[in-house]
């Protein structure tokens, strides 16, 4: 997956399964301060994402994981090869 692709499927899943308004969505934007999100609506989100597209879910990693943009890296260090 490249990075518009992964960018695409993170604001997917942050209006579709929290409502968030998508103009509220940018690299910076920090997913509890400025997105709303709190630390069990993130395990769903990753557990969700770990179910959709098969993504690897390394617990130390997701602790270090703040931003937009920090989701995105994620996402391409722990993606299956075949995606």
């Amino acid at each position: 997956m490249q990075d518009g692709e992964i960018i695409e499927l993170v604001v997917k899943y942050l209006v579709r399964d929290f409502e968030i308004p998508e103009d509220m969505i940018h690299p910076e934007a920090n997913l509890f301060t400025d997105l709303g999100l709190d630390s069990v609506d993130a395990l769903d989100w990753f557990a969700a994402m770990e179910f959709e597209i098969k993504l690897a879910v390394v617990e130390k990693e997701l602790k270090q994981i703040k931003t937009v943009r920090d989701v995105v890296e994620y996402v391409k260090r722990n993606q299956p090869y075949n995606a």
